[in-house]
């Protein structure tokens, strides 16, 4: 196991402080405007409820980006246990820093069951074995793009279209990426799920930009997540390769929608999702 994958497995790990109250912590990376990571907001808020919940896996969940988290700080997170059903059990969670809520989610678990079968088929891509990782990529523009190198990198990512951040070319609504944790993780399908949900927010508002010849970090734009929706078809292997396979269908009135599907290796959709970005130009 990487030591990116050892660090993002502890901040996983949540503190229990009180019946229903954890508290998590994160990187603190000192990079200029940083911010709080989403996917780990919505990971470690994932981890509480599912540690409410026995028997049952994560079937969905439904999140808002209320405020920037604070990265130098820990983050509270209180769980709500709505709902203890026979098939379905529901948990709401809100994370909160300084006295208020930052992000709030709702995640619903199910006992797995027998009923209809059917699935989308994935693209015909390239084996990521094939293919340069995120850093190899990335390396002769290096000056360029240094701060790649200065984040930690528990995800593993092999590029099948260009980064959407190397080139202002405007090009098709489309963007796939081959992703694994870079290590062997526990057997432990809410920990592969939780880090799925750290994995999905790092490319899919990205993928907004891509018809667009200007990107996220730019000066004039304003850009994050507002909400995050994930429905897990099956439990994910999230330490073996996936194909993220992510469009956008609309920009407008300063927020894009991009979804995303992820596929394992022999072609089964396992987990979908939607997230809606801000977009935002500024003078």
């Amino acid at each position: 196991m990487s030591r990116d994958l050892d660090q993002l497995l502890s901040w996983l790990d949540l503190e229990a402080i009180e019946t229903n109250i954890f508290r998590g912590q994160q990187p603190r990376l000192g990079l200029p405007h940083q911010r709080t990571f989403g996917g780990l907001v919505a990971g470690q808020a994932l981890m509480a409820a599912g540690r409410t919940v026995e028997d049952r896996l994560v079937h969905s969940l439904h999140s808002y980006f209320l405020l920037p988290g604070d990265p130098s700080i820990p983050i509270l997170y209180e769980v709500d246990r709505i709902r203890d059903g026979k098939s379905f059990v529901t948990r709401r969670v809100v994370a909160i820093q300084h006295g208020r809520a930052i992000f709030n989610l709702e995640a619903s678990f199910h006992h797995p069951e027998h009923g209809l079968e059917h699935s989308a088929t994935p693209p015909d891509v390239p084996a990521p074995e094939s293919l340069p990782n995120i850093l190899e990529l990335i390396e002769p523009r290096r000056e360029e793009f240094g701060w790649v190198f200065d984040r930690p990198h528990p995800i593993e990512q092999r590029f099948i279209t260009e980064p959407t951040i190397m080139s202002r070319e405007p090009r098709g609504p489309e963007q796939r990426i081959w992703i694994k944790a870079d290590g062997v993780l526990p057997d432990d399908p809410l920990v592969h799920a939780c880090v799925t949900t750290f994995a999905s927010d790092m490319s899919l508002v990205d993928t907004i930009f891509g018809p667009h010849p200007m990107r996220w970090n730019d000066a004039n734009m304003m850009a994050a997540s507002i909400d995050h929706c994930m429905w897990f078809h099956d439990a994910p292997k999230i330490d073996e390769w996936m194909l993220y396979d992510m469009d956008t269908p609309i920009a407008h009135q300063g927020r894009g929608l991009a979804r995303g599907f992820l596929f394992d290796a022999s072609g089964t959709l396992i987990v979908s999702m939607v997230q809606e970005g801000l977009c935002r130009v500024v003078s």
